[in-house]
């Protein structure tokens, strides 16, 4: 099957958050299973695109409102990712050194048409096509009502929502950017007055899934706004959960490890890797270490980590570090704690790609008290590499994480307060002492498989479903 997926992050070529890990091992795992997965995505100016090699095979003019934009598109050379990638260059628009700014309409807009038009000039159409999030959510309302793209109509749409708080609204006074339609379909691109994205690829796409079961059902009751939405189209809805790259995140081979190790062997190596963080973030290497990964907003709860880490290393024998950038009011909160708790503390504002796998592996708890959590994945690499998850029990977290006192493997809390990830971290500081309960704990969830292998089968058949 001819499976194109259509995105505005792919890893490792561009990463904001989830999405990129998605988009960048999926149509990988659904080319191993003998189907013919391939992706498109912008050209940004990022440091991939510096380093690699492409070549170009399409080009041309898009007429975008009143402006004209000279277009490429090219492929890439390096054939190490496991499915073909192809990219959108409208330099004026997309060749930036960032992925998402204050006003994207018109970029991504542009974005979603040129990859249609390219589309549509190839010898052998797409029998799939894989839109993900808001930035292409008008892929399939232009499949069935753009006069331009009449090819498409019979072609099935997916839409995947890995976030649905951002849904790309922009104001009618911009729907001459859109591709000519019958008016008398306009009331699928609205949705309270805007012209919606999110909602319009729900309402236009053939089938439309969330990246976790249980994130499907919270959406029916808090989805900004499309919570009605989704439930009148529940009977083409599907949670599906992610899975991991399981040969990227592999403690056995993973190179950016300090030393590796296997499920079985795994004491020295998981003291090695926290010996270096310990030794490189003045921590003592001998108290739980507890680590948070991620983008510093509210949906992740890091609002309150400031207040929270005060009360835990007032009173609690651990280590926090943090590695992760967003909120400014956050962030120099976070800076702030540095000087107070030296020895027990320490901050790493910004990304780090390396770093993040060293400490995944040197951790023994990862925090993840999400108010929003569509799936996570983080979850899932620090069960890989054997550090026990401490999260907020909603979406994803809710699918993949069980309570030790409940007979699992981590340590959940019902609500987003600093309360109750106070609790939690206590009492996971506290399971800590029980060295032979906590090592046990740590081979499990080690052999816990979240591989793309099962997810990558459910989406075949849901393509089945539609194109049968």
């Amino acid at each position: 099957m001819k499976i194109t997926h259509v995105s505005a992050e792919c890893y490792p070529v561009a990463k904001v958050g989830g999405l990129a890990d998605v988009v960048g091992a999926l149509p990988k795992y659904q080319n191993d299973l003998g189907e013919q997965a391939s992706v498109i995505m912008p050209f940004y100016d990022l440091a991939f695109i510096a380093k690699n090699k492409f070549k170009k095979i399409d080009e041309g003019k898009l007429k975008l409102a009143d402006r004209e934009y000279k277009f490429n598109v090219l492929q890439l050379l390096n054939l190490e990712l496991g499915f073909e990638l192809n990219l959108i260059d409208i330099p004026e628009l997309l060749f930036k050194s960032y992925v998402y700014s204050s006003d994207d309409t018109e970029r991504f807009m542009a974005f979603q048409i040129v990859a249609l038009h390219w589309l549509g000039k190839q010898t052998q159409l797409p029998e799939v096509i894989h839109c993900h999030d808001h930035h292409t959510g008008l892929i399939p309302f232009m499949m069935q009502h753009c006069d331009e793209f009449v090819a498409f109509k019979n072609i099935p749409s997916v839409l995947s929502i890995h976030n649905a708080q951002y849904q790309g609204w922009f104001s009618y006074e911009q729907i001459d950017l859109i591709p000519a339609f019958n008016e008398e379909h306009s009331g699928l691109l609205d949705w309270y007055g805007n012209i919606n994205p999110l909602a319009c690829a729900i309402k236009c796409a053939w089938r439309v899934n969330t990246v976790s079961p249980s994130y499907m059902e919270e959406l029916k009751i808090a989805a900004n706004g499309l919570e009605g939405l989704l439930s009148h189209e529940a009977d083409k809805c599907i949670g599906i959960l992610n899975g991991i790259d399981t040969q990227v995140w592999n403690a056995a081979t993973d190179s950016y490890l300090k030393m590796n190790y296997t499920v079985f062997r795994n004491l020295s190596g998981k003291k090695a890797n926290k010996k270096w963080i310990c030794d490189t973030y003045d921590l003592d290497v001998d108290k739980p270490l507890f680590v948070f990964i991620g983008r510093l907003v509210y949906e992740k709860g890091s609002d309150l980590f400031p207040e929270a880490f005060k009360q835990v290393l007032n009173h609690q024998e651990v280590s926090i570090l943090l590695l992760g950038s967003g909120d400014p009011e956050t962030e120099q909160g976070l800076v702030d704690l540095k000087d107070k708790f030296k020895g027990k503390y320490n901050a790493y504002i910004g990304y780090n790609e390396e770093l993040s796998h060293v400490i995944y592996a040197g951790a023994d708890f990862l925090l993840m008290p999400s108010r929003v959590e569509p799936c996570g994945l983080n979850q899932m690499y620090s069960l890989r590499y054997g550090t026990i998850p401490v999260v907020r029990s909603i979406g994803g977290l809710k699918d993949t994480i069980v309570d030790v006192e409940d007979g699992g493997f981590g340590f959940t809390h019902s609500d987003t307060t600093v309360e109750q990830m106070v609790s939690s971290i206590k009492r996971a500081a506290t399971f800590f002492k029980d060295q032979k309960k906590f090592k046990k704990i740590r081979r499990q969830i080690m052999s816990i498989d979240h591989s793309w292998n099962r997810s990558a089968s459910v989406y075949i058949q849901l393509y089945n479903s539609i194109t049968n």
